[in-house]
């Protein structure tokens, strides 16, 4: 699959859904350090089986460990642990929020690194998100209320998320499968989540995924999709364009609360969803210029 369109769609679309399942995960006694370790373990195997099995004449020797160890603390170590952890004081759905944020983020530093810039109307669409993204959060500001400080806590998930973006971009080893990487990519995230989980809790405990082993393998399910195809959007489309799939989030993030936890929106939600799918639109066309 190399359509740019497609592969943020459905990274985004998967990457929404981890949020109201954490939020259940959490509520069930997980820690947020815990559950982001089975998220990259179980994700990070699985996708290492499939590289396996599909990719066993691959000729390329590169080294994969430095990327790995770097995008995997960018990208996964403090994004997770800080959304995981802010999600019980902010909710699923202002957490949701703090992803579509980044494309700000990753716009402004693949400018200044000259790393893929996006042009005048991938910025313009970026704009347009961010504006739909700003009506869904003063929509709901109401909503949380007294909850500053998890608030700016939770404003540093876009920053890393953003340098997370670039930094793949910029240090892609040559010849290396979207797949292997995002496999070795997981994996490298795990020994510094397993050591925030000890930092937590003092120990190892399982026994909260054993209560819930269903969403476990949900969860798993839906990161595999979502890392599958995370990787190969980075690809394709850069990172600017990549990091958009939060924009898509939040919009999944409604929906969700609507249909599944019997949420209650404003018309103002719904106008800020739009605005979101407009600029998501106009990002497509500019990076159809592009290419």
């Amino acid at each position: 699959m190399n359509r740019p369109l497609f592969l943020l769609l459905g990274t985004g679309a998967a990457l929404g859904l981890n949020f109201p399942i954490g939020k259940i995960a959490m509520a069930a006694g997980v820690t947020p350090a815990l559950w982001a370790a089975v998220i990259s373990a179980g994700a990070g195997l699985a996708m290492l089986f499939i590289v396996a099995v599909t990719e066993r004449h691959d000729l390329s020797r590169t080294s994969t460990l430095s990327f790995a160890i770097i995008s995997g603390f960018l990208s996964y170590v403090v994004p997770n642990f800080l959304t995981y952890s802010v999600i019980p004081k902010i909710g699923s759905g202002l957490a949701a929020i703090m992803f579509a944020l980044s494309p700000v983020v990753t716009a402004l530093l693949s400018v200044l690194l000259r790393v893929r810039p996006p042009n005048l109307l991938g910025i313009f669409g970026i704009t347009l998100g961010l504006a739909g993204a700003g009506i869904i959060i003063f929509s709901r500001q109401s909503d949380f209320s007294g909850s500053t400080p998890w608030i700016l806590l939770a404003l540093l998930i876009p920053v890393f998320l953003g340098a997370g973006n670039v930094y793949r971009t910029m240090a892609w080893p040559f010849g290396a499968s979207p797949r292997k990487l995002a496999a070795h990519t997981n994996l490298a995230a795990v020994p510094f989540l397993a050591l925030a989980v000890y930092a937590q809790t003092g120990a190892f405990d399982l026994a909260p995924l054993a209560a819930i082993p269903g969403l476990v393998v949900l969860q798993l399910a839906v990161s595999t999709v979502m890392f599958l195809m995370f990787f190969r959007l980075q690809q394709v489309g850069g990172p600017t364009y990549l990091s958009q799939i939060g924009y898509v989030a939040a919009a999944v993030g409604v929906v969700i609360g609507v249909f599944y936890f019997g949420e209650i929106y404003p018309p103002d939600v719904w106008v800020g969803a739009g605005v979101i799918a407009g600029g998501i639109a106009f990002s497509t066309l500019g990076q159809g210029k592009k290419a």
